[in-house]
């Protein structure tokens, strides 16, 4: 029976890749189809489910900066976004129950009032999921993005907690020790080597958070995301992220699917969390304007309410808590979870147009901005340079160290990580933060005197988008780009690229050049 469940989720998968769609909507559509077609899950499929979510929080407390849920676009938007939303929403729920619409007309103002609370949570599977496959998860939108999820995170913790009457006990408060036992965890992974034991190295640290934190009472998922906070500075953070990826991504293919086993709806159901879904729009419109009543960027405000515009997993949790104490019935456990799987489908469709269309629509977006910006958005403007290197990871800051021993000053880094940024420049280093698919970054970017702009990004279709943006300036330099795959090489000269280098067999001519010196005779 396994077996199917992986046929299924390939298939419907592949399917969606095909028609330009993210795999993750074909998941969610097997396991309806896995449901309809009467397969009944068994225990392995709700493990692998709950240990992606697990991985998926503590690889997200690996890259996070628990500083940054002290600025007041996270926790101020975050909570600001909860209260308005649950005011909107009860009051449009108590209006269709006064119009007799099926499933409202049953709502207590209790159950309303639950309703809009499970409903003003956005999906952290779904936008850690775009936010990966983009790219993103260090930009300025996406640190924003991940920094509400995290205080609405706590938010459901707490409410859980009261819910379920489940008090943490006195041991809790030892927690606290986790906190001096970080240089222990540092050694563990560096010791742990390169090999198969740094990812079990990750699985013992993930999985032991969410024990240990069970274990005193509170919700295992956040010992998940603590303990991968605390080793977010460590110098195998990153490297440990990475190991895991593929992991999570496999995992969390469970998750997708077990929404499908929830329930099978009937029309009614499913044209009430169409309703629900209509209401996405009007999330996406209150985070907007409040992001940009806290002063950050037009843009900014426009991509990370995008990204935050859906329905949570939580929600479900919630949902068949209330049903078991009999707050809501069996069918809105149903309703949501549809919901839960249409704005996945909405926001991964929608969010793979989302440069395209802040391009088009810029003006109007940036109407909205407040006169004041905040200093952290403040562009800084590189100084006479003439090459740039977008994206200092580790193919472009090796590039830059090489291009600097010949062109000195003249060559500038720009990387959307500003962490990073902040890192290199302490280092003597010409750097400035940007995100490469910023309309507005390029417009303000004095490309006068640049004559190479290279491209050392992971992703193929941010290299795209950045020519895209750098032909709308009308630069008239020329731009070069690494591909990992020889598919991937086409694609980047398609898109107006003058010279593209395979990641691998450019690494192979370096090392057999520089090998090739050792036995040379001098001249």
């Amino acid at each position: 029976m396994d077996f199917i469940w992986i046929l299924f989720a390939f298939v419907c998968g592949l399917g969606m890749k095909l028609i330009s769609l993210p795999p993750l909507i074909g998941y969610l559509l097997a396991g309806f189809v896995l449901h309809f077609a009467g397969v009944t899950p068994d225990d392995t499929l709700h493990t692998l489910a709950d240990l992606g979510i697990t991985l998926m929080l503590f690889t997200i407390g690996l890259k996070l900066d628990i500083r940054s849920l002290l600025k007041a676009e996270v926790w101020a938007g975050a909570l600001s976004h909860m209260g308005i939303w649950m005011v909107l929403f009860f009051g449009i729920a108590l209006g269709l129950g006064a119009v007799a619409l099926p499933f409202f007309s049953d709502l207590t103002w209790q159950s309303a009032a639950l309703l809009a609370f499970l409903l003003s949570f956005s999906s952290t599977v779904c936008v850690v999921k775009l936010l990966e496959e983009s790219g993103e998860m260090k930009t300025r939108h996406g640190k924003l993005a991940i920094g509400v999820l995290v205080m609405q995170d706590l938010v459901a913790v707490l409410f859980m907690a009261v819910a379920t009457g489940k008090e943490p006990t006195i041991w809790a408060f030892g927690l606290i020790a986790l906190v001096f036992l970080r240089p222990l965890f540092d050694l563990v992974l560096s010791k742990s080597g390169h090999g198969e034991l740094l990812p079990l190295a990750g699985f013992f640290m993930a999985l032991g958070g969410y024990e240990l934190f069970e274990l005193v009472g509170i919700k295992g998922d956040l010992g998940a995301l603590i303990v991968g906070a605390l080793l977010s500075g460590s110098p195998k953070a990153t490297e440990l992220s990475k190991n895991l990826l593929n992991f999570k991504d496999l995992f969390l293919i469970g998750f997708f699917l077990s929404i499908g086993f929830t329930a099978l709806p009937d029309w009614p159901m499913f044209f009430t969390a169409l309703l629900l879904a209509v209401l996405l729009p009007l999330k996406f419109f209150l985070f907007f304007a409040l992001f940009t009543r806290l002063k950050l960027r037009g843009r900014t405000a426009y991509l990370s309410a995008l990204t935050l515009s859906n329905v949570s997993e939580f929600g479900l949790i919630v949902a068949a808590l209330a049903v078991d104490t009999g707050w809501i019935t069996e069918q809105w456990l149903v309703i949501i979870s549809l919901a839960v799987s249409i704005s996945f489908i909405f926001t991964s469709t929608i969010y793979k147009r989302a440069h395209e269309i802040y391009s088009h629509k810029k003006d109007l977006i940036k109407r909205y901005e407040t006169p004041e910006r905040l200093k952290v958005d403040v562009m800084v403007q590189p100084e006479e340079a003439e090459i740039l290197v977008i994206g200092l990871g580790r193919v472009g800051s090796g590039a830059y160290h090489a291009l600097h021993s010949m062109a000195g000053d003249r060559v500038w880094g720009i990387d959307a990580d500003r962490t990073r940024i902040s890192r290199m420049r302490k280092e003597g280093m010409n750097v400035c933060p940007g995100d490469g698919e910023d309309a507005d970054f390029w417009e303000q970017l004095n490309l006068s005197r640049v004559k190479l702009v290279l491209l050392a990004l992971p992703s193929i279709e941010d290299s795209r988008n950045i020519v895209l943006q750098l032909k709308h300036c009308h630069f008239e330099g020329k731009v070069a780009a690494i591909a990992r795959y020889q598919d991937e090489h086409q694609q980047l000269q398609d898109a107006g690229i003058d010279k593209v280098f395979n990641f691998f067999t450019e690494a192979g001519f370096g090392f057999a050049e520089e090998s090739m010196l050792l036995i040379e005779e001098p001249k």
